[in-house]
């Protein structure tokens, strides 16, 4: 059903190359737009990409430190036995698909995922519910490995734990494999971009296909005459929200007047002094032209325009 591979003592460098081979379980429910903090844009970003991106950040790391005091939470509530697998498993039917599990059950056909979460996102754990991202980790963990079930359990910072066990449902795998393999062929291994989504990482992937414009080409405008409307219209609305956001901004900086913060039981707002040292480029350029032309680096852009016709 899957093949092991001992990522024990792999270096982090080895194990996120071997990552990229394939889609894992934080990658399921990006793919599926169920993730609000990943898209199938940044998936496909890292699949295709030859750079290995090590990203982290303090909630990753506290989430990596706390992921064994979850399961021994799990284990003093629950009973059970946990244990860590110390592989990565790849279904033999579907080799695009990978799972790095947090932990295995001992004595039953089930695995545990380990979550840390802060307590402003608390309401997305109320009364037992259970992300919707996170439940497509799950079932693709239950797609890879062929268990019958899986637990995830919660340790939500300051205010409490909780866990929840989620049976296999092998309609919502078999619909999964389906979009899972869809974008791992039609994308990642074609080359083809998933649709646009207007984040930053898809501007960088869009400049990546498209660096530069052949001089003097021009191509027919067909079909967009209306989504060209709206962005007018959008613009508009833009230009009116930021004066009302900066009018809010001078009326709190009057009041402030010398101070440097100013704090309510909701917000915290500072005006602080600093200074910045910038380079004249202009002088360098026009008093020292040798030094400037030497340390001078040229950078290829395209600019995007709208003008109406």
């Amino acid at each position: 059903m899957y093949e092991s591979i001992c990522i024990a003592n792999m270096k982090r460098e080895d194990w996120l190359k071997l990552r990229k081979a394939g889609i894992g379980g934080s990658d399921a429910g990006a793919i599926c737009g169920l993730n609000p903090y990943s898209t199938p844009m940044s998936v496909y970003r890292d699949k295709t990409s030859v750079h290995i991106s090590d990203e982290d950040n303090e909630a990753m790391r506290q989430g990596r430190d706390l992921e064994d005091y979850v399961a021994r939470r799990f284990m003093e509530l629950t009973g059970l036995k946990v244990r860590r697998s110390n592989m990565m498993y790849r279904s033999r039917e579907h080799p695009f698909m990978i799972a790095d599990v947090d932990r295995l059950i001992v004595g039953e056909d089930a695995g545990l995922e380990c979550k840390t979460a802060s307590a402003y996102n608390a309401d997305k754990w109320k009364n037992g519910e259970v992300p919707a991202h996170y439940l497509v980790q799950c079932h693709h963990y239950m797609a890879v490995t062929g268990k019958n079930k899986w637990y995830i359990a919660v340790v939500i910072l300051g205010q409490g734990f909780q866990y929840a066990e989620i049976k296999r449902d092998q309609a919502v795998i078999n619909d999964l494999i389906s979009i899972e393999e869809a974008f791992w062929n039609v994308n990642v291994k074609a080359g083809v971009m998933p649709d646009p989504d207007g984040s930053k990482i898809c501007d960088e992937i869009i400049a990546r296909y498209y660096p530069s414009a052949k001089k003097g080409q021009a191509v027919p405008l067909i079909g967009f005459d209306k989504k060209l409307e709206r962005r007018q219209e959008i613009d508009v609305l833009i230009k009116k929200l930021e004066i009302e956001s900066n009018q809010i901004d001078q009326e709190i900086k009057i009041y402030m007047e010398e101070a440097e913060s100013a704090v309510s039981d909701k917000f915290r707002v500072s005006w602080s002094s600093y200074e910045s040292a910038r380079l004249d480029s202009k002088r360098l350029k026009s008093e020292q032209p040798e030094i400037y032309q030497k340390f001078s680096a040229t950078n290829q852009s395209r600019r995007f325009m709208v003008r109406v016709a």
